[in-house]
């Protein structure tokens, strides 16, 4: 093929109106620039493909054989999600669809095997033993979450990242969003995949949230922007549940982070876990409530009796962006998190998410070595004149700045938009119909390139899910079964 036909089939991947036509192209081109010829040689220094290779043909041999107790054996001792390196962010970087043919033969193998254990009758791995293999391996193993990050109206965003996913089956069950990440998040958490479709038509979500106040408001409430009218959005999107009520209808955990507004508090993540009966549209508002355009919110919890009453009412919360935009620490121990996908729109983040992207794949040189010093010689000078200053003063507001700075902003998988600085200007204004469009084909756009890696890097953790599901469904259904009565023997 020509230049000037392969520049033309790149023209037409740029303008590609879905993931199936992208896709499709896209392995044109893999084909044509030499990365499908990669993909089918084992060989590479940026991972171990004997030690892969080995372990998946003797993982198949003993499928094959039909041995079961030996082959949950070799499961539980030996799965890991980065064997050999096959995570190493490097194999994602060569072809535009997959990486190299082996790993994902692999992981394929891996899913069959825990599918042929889970589906299959043996006579000495029955339903108790299947259960306890498969909750103890899939806690070793771990799983993903995506988080949603703040950005103001930029959060929109998210809105194409989650309609890409949830076009291949591939949003994680569990969620966590910040500020405007957690009104997506959250809507996306009170809705079963069969409702999620109807947010990305036209009008599927209200995005109303913004009315400005007069000059005497604004400063007797000291925000510039309605908290009622915010409230009001957020209500026709999220409803009135609770975090637990949004849990048993849609199955999915969602995870809204929120900041003190005062001193002497730390940030909290609420979820079905550690806020079950707070109302989830209150802990999305707290979380929106950015200091001086939103006013701090005080959380609301229904009662055993179904009464609404305010939580901790003494307690105002504020941005969760300023305490925690990605809380990947307390997910990995609330929910077993190991794996981060990180849809990002801070607009003092996003201009630097391709440099983070860059020094995952290299991690070498002196570029990373002098950012990595720059943030921690940052963060001992805020330490050091946070110690010197007034707590109240001047010393809470650089705590503030401290929280944001020492901040991990990116995750294993980043999804960001292109910077666009015109679009800075209208972060804090309601989108039009138009604009929603825009943000939407933004984040599928930038979702379609990293849809295999997902895929690859989830399948495992997403078929535990899917076998623990099963499981427990023929437990409970077992357990229902009216017992046989002995029979007694003739005397």
């Amino acid at each position: 093929m020509s230049r000037k036909l392969l520049a033309q089939r790149r023209r037409d991947l740029e303008n590609a109106p879905d993931y199936r036509s992208w896709r499709e192209i896209a392995l044109e081109l893999d084909q044509l620039e030499g990365a499908e010829a990669w993909k089918h040689d084992e060989t590479s220094d940026d991972y171990d493909a004997l030690l892969i290779r080995d372990r998946m043909l003797e993982l198949r041999r003993l499928r094959n054989q039909g041995n079961a107790c030996r082959l949950a054996f070799e499961l539980y001792e030996g799965l890991h999600g980065n064997l050999g390196n096959m995570s190493n962010p490097t194999l994602y970087s060569v072809a535009r669809v997959g990486t190299k043919k082996l790993i994902e033969e692999y992981v394929g193998e891996v899913s069959r095997c825990l599918d042929f254990l889970c589906a299959g009758d043996f006579a000495d791995f029955g339903l108790e033993q299947k259960l306890q293999f498969f909750k103890r391996t899939a806690t070793a193993f771990g799983r993903s979450a995506l988080m949603l990050s703040g950005g103001g109206t930029l959060g929109m965003f998210h809105l194409g990242v989650l309609k890409a996913l949830h076009g291949e089956g591939l949003i994680p069950r569990v969620l966590s969003g910040s500020s405007a990440g957690s009104i997506i998040a959250a809507t996306v958490g009170t809705r079963t995949d069969a409702e999620i479709s109807d947010l990305f038509e036209p009008g599927g979500l209200n995005l109303d949230a913004f009315q400005s106040l007069g000059l005497r408001e604004a400063l007797k409430g000291g925000a510039m922007m309605s908290g009622d009218q915010l409230e009001r959005c957020l209500a026709s999107n999220i409803g009135e549940q609770s975090f637990a009520e949004a849990f048993d209808h849609s199955g999915r955990i969602v995870c809204v982070t929120v900041s003190p507004a005062d001193p002497h508090q730390q940030g909290r993540i609420l979820n079905y876990l550690t806020a079950p009966h707070v109302l989830m549209r209150r802990a999305v508002l707290a979380s929106c409530a950015v200091p001086g355009v939103f006013p701090p919110v005080m959380l609301e919890a229904r009662t055993y009796s179904g009464d609404v009453v305010p939580y901790m009412p003494g307690k105002r919360w504020i941005d969760g962006t300023l305490s925690s935009d990605l809380p990947m620490l307390r997910l990995a121990r609330l929910h077993n998190i190991n794996h981060y996908i990180v849809s990002q729109t801070n607009p003092h983040i996003v201009p630097f998410m391709a440099q983070i992207d860059r020094e995952q794949q290299q991690r070498r040189g002196l570029a990373p070595l002098a950012a990595e010093l720059v943030k921690h010689g940052g963060t001992g000078a805020l330490r050091l004149a946070r110690k010197h200053l007034d707590p109240y003063g001047g010393g809470r507001v650089l705590h503030k700045v401290d929280n944001i700075v020492r901040q991990r902003y990116s995750g294993d998988i980043n999804l960001y938009p292109r910077n666009t600085p015109k679009r800075l200007f209208r972060i804090f204004s309601n989108p039009q119909p138009q604009d929603i469009e825009r943000y939407i084909r933004s984040g599928e756009k930038a979702t379609w390139p990293k849809i295999e890696r997902i895929r690859n890097q989830t399948r495992i953790s997403r078929t535990f899910e899917d076998c623990l599901r099963l499981l427990k469904t023929r437990e409970h259904e077992a357990l229902k079964r009216p017992r046989r009565p002995k029979l007694k023997a003739a005397s």
